[in-house]
């Protein structure tokens, strides 16, 4: 009957906790609190391993795999802010603006994999997919649908917006994409581009003002633009450490 009524974990374990009940003379109302609460942990799993199959994020790119201690004192204490979620309900964006190299994308995919384990769900992808789907919607009619689709991810991340040179028509799908989550559900987006050179995307400066706009007006802007790429520095360290065992030397001058 459990099966049944489709609760397949108190199926699974109303055996042994009525075993483990009887032993520790546990009340009816004790019993049943254990039943119930083997239900929904495994409920809750398999809501979060849905959630991460359907976002679309890195797999590898977690806070167990960042080195957040590397990034400057503020930024550390907004992501520590970020993770509970709480910004989502204001619709509040996320800006991580930096060189190539530096972990923007990483800091954004270990907060939507925080997020995730707290049941919102959230969909990565990098910004020249997205435009591309959208455009193909606008093409078949079908934007309105799509759009709605979206709706249903309380953050959308937009990877790599700055590395995209858009056409008039892939500009204007991106601008509609904002505006209508604008003050509605949140957007985390990176980028390699200062505000100052959105117009390479948006094209004409009204449309990149009103961009900027709706993204900044309420956002968190995580700006790494002073730091080093940490790519870089790992491979000057691995150069550093093969040298000695290649017959290779560093040199600190022409010649």
């Amino acid at each position: 009957m459990l099966h049944g009524l489709k609760l397949p974990a108190m199926a699974d374990t109303f055996a042994a906790l009525a075993l483990k009940a009887a032993k520790a003379n546990l009340t009816h109302e004790a019993f049943l609190y254990e039943l119930v609460q083997a239900e929904r942990s495994q409920r809750e799993e398999n809501r979060i391993s849905r959630l991460r199959r359907q976002s679309g994020l890195p797999l590898d790119k977690t806070f167990d795999t960042l080195e957040l201690s590397r990034f400057p004192q503020p930024i550390q204490l907004q992501v520590e802010r970020l993770r509970s979620g709480v910004f989502l309900a204001e619709a509040v964006n996320i800006v991580a603006a930096g060189k190539p190299g530096v972990g923007k994308s990483h800091l954004v995919a270990a907060i939507g994999h925080e997020l995730i384990l707290r049941g919102y769900p959230v969909l990565w992808t990098s910004t020249t997919n997205l435009v591309q789907r959208l455009l193909a919607a606008k093409r078949e009619l079908r934007l309105p649908q799509v759009l709605a689709q979206l709706d249903r991810f309380a953050l959308l991340a937009l990877d790599d917006i700055g590395y995209v040179q858009h056409d008039r028509d892939e500009m204007e799908v991106l601008f509609t994409l904002l505006a209508e989550r604008y003050e509605r559900r949140s957007v985390a987006i990176t980028t390699n581009l200062v505000f100052s050179a959105w117009d390479r995307i948006f094209k004409d400066p009204m449309t990149t003002m009103a961009a900027i706009d709706r993204v900044v007006h309420h956002s968190v802007i995580l700006d790494l633009m002073g730091m080093e790429s940490y790519r870089a520095k790992e491979a000057m360290a691995q150069h550093l450490q093969d040298a000695p065992g290649t017959g290779l030397r560093t040199s600190h001058g022409p010649g």
